[in-house]
């Protein structure tokens, strides 16, 4: 009998591994990826959807074989990585122009494999081509409990001579529904996160930018996609996606013949014909996408959970509150002026002084932005002491210091650029073009990413209390010339990238707990590989809480609150300091704002807000968000966080601009437990001031507030309320 049981057990085994040679499966606890290896050896998407419950289901999937127009049958379907010049005639993940000049590639299934990997598992899928000695190996990295997953791809080859990448895509993903309708994000200075709904019908739909850096100064690197109806926040199927590259970037939506949606997300090829080396490897950015048949706020919810855990530099550790100095000073201070902003910082409780631009520079002070980029020496007429005297300051005041720079530019007027002009991304026989009066240094060159290494190493060298950096990046590209790359320009969008990649991993190797805010002129770059470096990122220079508000409401689909720096300032003075810091302690809280110039009740105000704020932190950073009312639906908003045990949350209601006399409806919280009792109690309120809100001090059930909730807004603009519930 054992014997027998052996025998069927074996034949078992055989069939599962036969079976797992011609079907590939990434899965997370609620969404599945199957692929399949047709006859002829190629590899086919047959399923992306919900996650199948019965494995032998998996045996009747197909993939699908098309007529060609002569009748005849060929092997046409939704190949995994469909390559130019083959049976697809529609957009290719990959096009290569081989040494010898043919365009044409055949990708064939070789072999596959899996690995534990962090909080999940990655599939590796390796693929060849039968004439040519190409290789494409394509990456999923799934993360079941977080519905979340990850798709790259590694291309290689071994011809004599380098070949000509034209098309290189992170992955492919088809879906089949009745409809579709993706949102894209567009901003500029300012404008940040600024969505945008259409139906995809026959034909592309790109969504790209040609900026070089700053990505996100036209269009944002990440979309939500409805099917059958425009992406809704609690009900429908969605599915949220974004990019992790900072520079130019390409989304494809192509809807083909048969009515299937064809999703590629890559980096943008244009003037960028790259020449790739035999031996060497091309990586192409991490697609991340998460799924949902519940609408928008679950995705988010995931995509949060997963980019703490798993993706942001420090996610699960803390974040420090700030005051910074460039709405009150702008370039205008000195050692002892800063020396007296450390102390106010002490006194409003923050945990850090954060000193803005315009610190450096000796030979060409920076006095505005028209010079000293480049030259990172502390400017003697200004600080006599330099940073040693600051950090020095910062600690007799008890606080902690941070210091901002812009490594990656320069200002003409600058020792750097006399010394090395051939460091300078430049146009050699034109007239050369400033955007913000500075150009950008060329980071693909090797001698130039030691240089910007080596402002944050020398900085933290001789001051290794330095406690935070602000990386801004003000300018795009232009000129577009690399010195470094001569003959070889088709390579230079990307290596310059990369060559920041390269900078940012040395500073992280050697200074891991650094925690570093990401800036572009605002919030022109937000994605998740630089945020493996940086641990938050400034949403906008737009601090006017009304705009604000639409935007951290954008913003909040696709990145959690701990990394989303909102700063209280003076922009929208008509509005109180009260209803600007109940905007700001919704993300992560920070001031840039002279507190001398408050009144005493004002400055009382915010003082009692950055306590609460640390006692609403763990909710507002490592709980669940859910976004309520929508200000892009009517005229007020409202989101909730709730910890993970759901004992606590907090609720921020915000009434923007309502109309006169207008109805106004219960806000109806999400996320608790319905059978536990909560004790509400508001707060942020002015000093002597009392809530005029009913609810205050009452206790209600979770399941009461999530059916009936809570009367919170009123028909005054400007007006908003922070309600903790315990």
């Amino acid at each position: 009998m054992k014997k027998v049981f052996m025998i069927i057990a074996a034949m078992c085994m055989t069939s599962v591994m036969a079976f797992a040679q011609k079907t590939i499966r990434v899965s997370t606890d609620k969404t599945d990826l199957v692929m399949q290896v047709s006859p002829k050896g190629r590899l086919y998407q047959v399923y992306l959807g919900d996650k199948l419950k019965n494995p032998a289901d998996y045996q009747n999937l197909k993939w699908d074989v098309y007529a060609a127009s002569d009748g005849a049958v060929c092997q046409r379907g939704h190949e995994v990585y469909a390559t130019s010049g083959a049976e697809d005639f529609f957009e290719p993940a990959v096009a290569v122009t081989h040494a010898d000049g043919n365009m044409t590639t055949y990708l064939y299934y070789k072999s596959s494999e899996e690995k534990a990997i962090n909080g999940g598992t990655e599939t590796i899928i390796t693929l060849q081509d039968k004439v040519y000695p190409l290789t494409v190996k394509l990456h999923y990295a799934a993360y079941p409990k977080e519905n979340v997953i990850k798709a790259w791809s590694e291309i290689s080859h071994k011809e004599k001579a380098p070949v000509t990448l034209w098309r290189y895509s992170s992955t492919m993903l088809y879906f089949k529904a009745n409809k579709y309708f993706v949102t894209n994000y567009h901003s500029d200075w300012a404008k940040e996160g600024q969505p945008e709904t259409c139906q995809l019908t026959a034909g592309k739909k790109i969504v790209d930018t040609k900026l070089g850096t700053r990505a996100a100064m036209q269009e944002e690197p990440f979309f939500e996609l409805g099917f059958d109806e425009p992406a809704k926040e609690n009900e429908g199927k969605v599915m949220l996606g974004t990019i992790g590259w900072p520079g130019n970037f390409r989304f494809t939506f192509e809807v083909d013949n048969v009515g299937a949606l064809r999703v590629i997300p890559a980096i943008n090829p244009y003037a960028s014909d790259y020449k790739l080396k035999a031996g060497e490897t091309f990586t192409t950015p991490e697609f991340i996408f998460a799924m949902s048949d519940n609408g928008m706020g679950e995705a988010s919810r995931n995509l949060h959970n997963w980019a703490r855990q798993y993706q942001v530099n420090m996610g699960m550790e803390d974040r420090l509150t700030l005051l910074n100095n460039w709405e009150n000073t702008g370039f205008d201070f000195n050692q002892q002026s800063l020396a007296e902003l450390m102390k106010d910082a002490k006194d409003l409780g923050v945990d850090m002084f954060l000193l803005d631009d315009g610190w450096f520079a000796n030979k060409y002070p920076r006095k505005d932005d028209h010079a000293g980029l480049g030259d990172w020496e502390a400017t003697k007429s200004k600080l006599p002491e330099g940073i040693p005297g600051l950090v020095r300051d910062a600690k007799k005041a008890g606080v902690k210091f941070g210091i901002w720079i812009e490594p990656e530019m320069v200002n003409p007027k600058s020792e750097l650029f006399e010394k090395h002009p051939d460091w300078v991304i430049m146009q050699p026989k034109r007239d050369t073009y400033y955007y913000r009066n500075q150009l950008v240094l060329d980071i693909s060159n090797p001698k130039v990413q030691d240089y910007v290494f080596g402002i944050v190493d020398r900085i933290m060298t001789e001051n290794p209390d330095v406690a935070y950096f602000k990386w801004d990046c003000n300018s795009v590209i232009t000129n577009i010339y690399s010195p470094y790359h001569k003959e070889n320009q088709g390579n230079f969008y990307i290596d310059h990238v990369r060559g920041i990649y390269k900078v940012l991993t040395r500073i992280h190797n050697k200074y891991p707990k650094l925690p570093m805010m990401l800036c572009s002129g605002g919030g022109g770059r937000m994605d998740y590989e630089m945020l493996k470096y940086f641990t938050e990122f400034w949403c906008s220079d737009d601090t006017d809480p009304f705009e604000r508000i639409y935007i951290q409401w954008s913003l909040s689909k696709f990145f959690p609150a701990k990394t989303m720096g909102s700063h209280v300032t003076n922009w929208n003075k008509n509005t109180s300091v009260k209803f600007r810091t109940d905007v700001c302690s919704s993300c992560k809280l920070g001031f840039d704002i002279d507190l001398k110039s408050l009144s005493k009740d004002d400055y009382k105000f915010v003082q009692n807000a950055v306590k609460n704020y640390d006692s609403m932190k763990p909710m507002i950073l490592e709980g669940d968000q859910y976004r309520l009312v929508s200000p892009y639906e009517g005229n007020h908003c409202a989101i909730n966080y709730v910890s993970k045990d759901k004992q606590r949350a907090v609720l921020f209601a915000y009434d923007l601009h309502p109309r006169y006399k207008e109805p106004v409806m219960n806000v109806k919280m999400q996320g608790l437990d319905a059978d536990k009792v909560y004790t509400i109690k508001e707060t942020n309120l002015m000093p002597g001031k009392e809530s005029d809100l009913e609810c205050n001090g009452k206790q209600y059930s979770g399941d009461y507030l999530m059916k009936v909730g809570l009367n919170v807004f009123s028909q005054t603009d400007g007006t908003s309320h922070v309600l903790v519930l315990e």
